[in-house]
């Protein structure tokens, strides 16, 4: 019992395997941290896009007459829907405009 007690063949390889493996387990609780905040942000941003979504629409209706008639040739009636304000709503995006190039000459030129 006394030369197993006294027998330290191995203990620095053990004492260093634990030490690697503390240092390596708070490193992947740190990424972990970071991998779930930016999840986090991420899902924040697809929350308020979802948000901003307006479901407002219409459609005007058309017609077309018949020369020298007094019934249209056909007609559709227009139709359109207004979105209420929901609890989850967000603020409503802004839109930036782009300059582009100015347009010269006709609308199919090419530009």
């Amino acid at each position: 019992m006394r030369k197993l007690f006294n027998d330290e063949v191995g203990f620095v390889v053990s004492a260093e395997l634990v030490l690697v493996l503390t240092i390596a387990v708070l490193g992947m609780v740190a990424g972990l941290a970071s991998v779930q905040h930016s999840i986090n942000a991420e899902l924040v941003d697809l929350f308020h896009a979802f948000g901003v979504v307006d479901q407002t629409y219409s459609v005007n209706g058309l017609r077309k007459d018949t020369a020298g008639a007094t019934k249209p040739h056909a007609q559709v009636a227009g139709f359109g829907f207004n979105d209420g304000v929901d609890d989850c709503d967000c603020k409503a995006l802004i839109y930036d405009d782009v300059c582009g190039k100015t347009q010269t000459g006709a609308a199919n030129d090419g530009n």
